[in-house]
């Protein structure tokens, strides 16, 4: 029996649904526009910042197919993140690879599958779509988080955590839908639509379970056993990360990575309860679906995709997503920075802030990179929420005033630097945020920066490289929505 059958059979037997309450405080009147709203949905029509400002759309085409071979097919010493690995029942298997942690997330799978079906590439979507499958679904009935995905593996399969990252199943239930419209369905888990509706039911109705480490991702696993708090990379080199990436491609699925790993989290086993990855009261994504107070984490929140969950996901789930899409827009406005457009990592469900191990509240970092770009696309995609022009016009203005070609990558919310980093990833992300912004110099200026920024190569270049490539997309009116087929 595959695993998606088994889970889809806990959620309807077993699905704990939560009575939808309202949300704690009201937001501020807000101009809204009515049903499909004026954006590229109903209009089908997509900006093109770099045509805008007169770049040629050939010119811009052959930047978007040099970034897409050099990160998916480029050299794989010091270019790509894609590797292949062999084949098993199901086709071809294949990773995108964290290159300075040598694991594989259902972030970047999920992220290489919509660049696949955006542009294209089917044979590499399956593949991606395979791997994670075949290794990161966890189909063991006695892990609390079974039928989700674990977020972090390590590229021979085996696990580095057995819980899951909300935002990769957002990305995988999307990139699914837009596959089933572009290249209509197949069998097992290429039916697209299937597989979307399966993660959209298990993020909504998982039910509450509570078991006791160590877990396993599949039953026939060795259990897990984290040992200690954190981990280096046995990968200390780009070199020998290329051996073991290379070295798992020429092989073929099933067989065991030779490079021992140290394992990463730990502490003494205690109890877990793993339940829904979104909170039902406040219709909010959870940063992980544990089950009480919790948080949630405002670059998760992807209003766009929402509305498209609300048209074409489960019947019984439509009138949550659509919500859920207005309850984002408006905690893109009270969780940021009032004077610089910059949001935090997570905030809890009454907005609040986070604070962190070290008793200090949770700022602006690596996630919240990619916050303007999801309101920004929201705005592009909607045009329903007129506050998300003003965000977008706060963040680059801001960015602007430190300077774009040095701007740091971490910040607290009002705008005391964290860190001398300057990331192509947070650039990236930040020029789509032109999509919403007023046409102008600050809009203009992330979108040359962009235009002359190399595409990411060397030990950072997954996350960079993900976002850079995405948001060239975005920015070239490339990354659309892709309609159900008559």
């Amino acid at each position: 029996m595959h695993p998606a059958s088994w889970f889809g059979r806990v959620v309807t037997t077993g699905a704990l649904c939560l009575a939808i309450a309202q949300c704690q405080a009201a937001p501020a009147p807000v101009q809204r526009f009515a049903g499909d709203g004026e954006g590229a949905f109903k209009t089908g029509v997509y900006r093109d910042l770099f045509a805008e400002q007169g770049h040629a759309p050939a010119a811009t085409n052959a930047k978007i197919a040099r970034a897409y071979q050099q990160l998916f097919h480029g050299d794989a010493l010091a270019e790509r993140v894609y590797f292949e690995a062999g084949a098993n029942a199901n086709g071809p298997l294949a990773y995108i690879t964290d290159w300075a942690n040598n694991d594989a997330r259902t972030e970047g799978m999920s992220y290489g599958m919509m660049i696949a079906v955006q542009l294209g590439h089917k044979r590499e979507f399956d593949a991606l779509w395979n791997w994670s499958n075949t290794y990161m679904l966890i189909t063991d009935p006695k892990n609390p988080n079974v039928g989700y995905f674990a977020w972090s593996m390590n590229t021979d399969g085996t696990p580095r955590s057995t819980g899951p990252a909300p935002d990769g199943e957002e990305y995988y239930a999307m990139a699914l839908l837009f596959a089933a419209h572009r290249w209509g369905n197949g069998q097992g888990i290429y039916n697209y639509q299937a597989e979307a509706e399966r993660i959209l039911r298990g993020m909504r109705h998982h039910p509450v379970m509570t078991g006791m480490p160590p877990f396993r991702i599949h039953p026939e696993d060795e259990p897990f056993t984290p040992v200690g708090k954190s981990f280096t990379s046995p990968n200390t080199t780009e070199r020998l990360q290329a051996q073991t990436n290379l070295a798992i491609e020429r092989r073929g699925a099933g067989q065991a990575d030779p490079t021992p790993r140290p394992r990463p989290w730990g502490g003494p086993p205690k109890e877990q309860t793993a339940g829904p990855m979104v909170d039902e009261a406040h219709a909010m994504i959870r940063f992980v679906p544990d089950v009480g107070p919790g948080s949630t984490d405002a670059s998760y929140h992807l209003p766009a995709f929402y509305e498209l969950f609300a048209r074409w996901g489960p019947a019984e789930d439509r009138a949550y997503w659509q919500r859920a899409a207005d309850v984002s827009r408006d905690l893109f406005v009270r969780v940021t920075g009032p004077q610089t457009g910059l949001s935090p990592d997570r905030s809890n469900f009454d907005l609040t802030p986070v604070t962190g191990w070290d008793g200090q509240i949770v700022q602006f970092s690596y996630d919240s990179w990619r916050t303007a770009s999801n309101w920004s696309v929201d705005y592009s995609w909607w045009h329903k929420d007129a506050r998300e022009r003003v965000l977008s016009d706060r963040i680059q203005s801001f960015l602007v005033r430190q300077g774009i070609s040095t701007f740091a990558d971490r910040y607290t919310l009002d705008g005391k630097p964290q860190s001398t980093r300057h990331s192509t990833g947070m650039v990236a992300a930040t020029t789509v945020a032109g999509l919403a912004a007023h046409r102008g110099a600050a809009e203009q200026a992330f979108v040359e920066e962009l235009w002359r920024t190399p595409v990411p190569v060397g030990d950072q270049r997954y996350f960079d490289g993900m976002l850079y490539l995405m948001s060239m997309l975005h920015c070239s009116g490339q990354f659309r929505i892709w309609m159900p087929q008559p």
